[in-house]
């Protein structure tokens, strides 16, 4: 079975066909979140700390890291940021980090920081792209995320996007980098706008694991893109893409609802033993009808007490 090793100073993690799904922590991104960017600009750092802590007590297994505030500021240097960050991040725990950056230069300072085996994230199929960021991965020996779409963008059809794959496994194999140290992300199409999204993302996945051995991950809200009640669509998809073969996935811990989901498929494909991860977390939840019942507010509850007022008034 492949396995990619995941590592802090103190905690290794394994992603693998074989192992509980990897749940990597995407708070930690001032993409889309002007606030967080310009606090970071700023040299305001408590909603990242939160960030931290908060995805850590939701039961992330490791944290994406990224510092690209560009959008706020265009003169901000991010090599330095994001070294700045990481340093916070890993101040304040102990798991692994994955290094979010597409700049060469802020990957390299990062990884002269990071402590343990982090996950760089990510490589294109651009040529640019591995020639600038390959080096670095077998330098520093670091597993990469290799991202299914190179100068042609990103392409609507699934085989596409497997020969792309293709490409960067072979091309990191000119440097020596093994398969089991790329974690491929087929790239999941928004459901809304295109209805065959859900299929085929797992066809990929199931090919990338049977004819490449490699693990996958994915941006999991991608695929809710646009539309209402998003956590109800990302919770459905969680579970059929670990069926699939995907083996982790970027996306926030806090949610409960898409968490659960993922602890039950963990449970379904045998990956949580005796049921034991399953169990901490959820032998004191009580079903919210008896929460209910017991503070008196049940329908039920309510109906029997008016009844056996009427009797008594009778």
């Amino acid at each position: 079975m492949t396995r990619t090793v995941v590592a802090s100073a103190k905690r290794e993690i394994v992603i693998g066909f074989d192992e509980p799904f990897c749940v990597i922590g995407e708070r930690i991104n001032p993409t889309g979140r002007k606030k967080l960017a310009a606090e970071m600009v700023a040299g305001n750092f408590d909603t990242v700390t939160r960030d931290v802590l908060d995805q850590v007590a939701a039961g992330a297994t490791m944290l994406d890291v990224n510092a690209g505030v560009t959008a706020v500021d265009p003169n901000v240097s991010e090599p330095p940021l994001l070294v700045q960050t990481i340093r916070l991040v890993q101040s304040l725990t102990d798991l692994p980090i994955s290094i979010d950056s597409s700049v060469s230069s802020a990957i390299k300072a990062a990884l002269e920081v990071a402590e343990g085996r982090p996950l760089v994230n990510s490589v294109t199929g651009e040529l640019e792209k591995l020639e600038a960021i390959l080096p670095l991965i077998k330098k520093y020996d670091v597993p990469v995320v290799a991202i299914s779409n190179d100068e042609t963008g990103i392409s609507e059809d699934p085989d596409v996007r497997f020969e792309v794959a293709r490409k960067i496994v072979q091309h990191a194999a000119d440097y020596g980098i093994k398969p089991c140290d790329i974690v491929v992300d087929p790239l999941v199409m928004p459901i809304g706008a295109m209805g065959t999204a859900g299929r085929q993302v797992f066809a990929l996945v199931r090919r990338l694991r049977d004819e490449l051995g490699v693990n996958t991950t994915c941006g999991a809200s991608n695929i809710s893109f646009g539309l209402p009640h998003r956590h109800g669509i990302n919770a459905a998809f969680l579970p059929m893409a670990i069926a699939a073969g995907m083996t982790s996935a970027i996306m926030t811990p806090c949610r409960p609802q898409e968490m659960e989901a993922v602890r039950a498929a963990n449970v379904l494909m045998g990956n949580d033993p005796s049921c034991g991860t399953w169990i901490r977390n959820y032998r004191d939840v009580q079903p919210a009808a008896v929460v209910a019942a017991n503070s008196g507010n049940a329908p039920s509850a309510r109906r029997r007490g008016g009844r056996e007022a009427r009797r008594a008034q009778g």
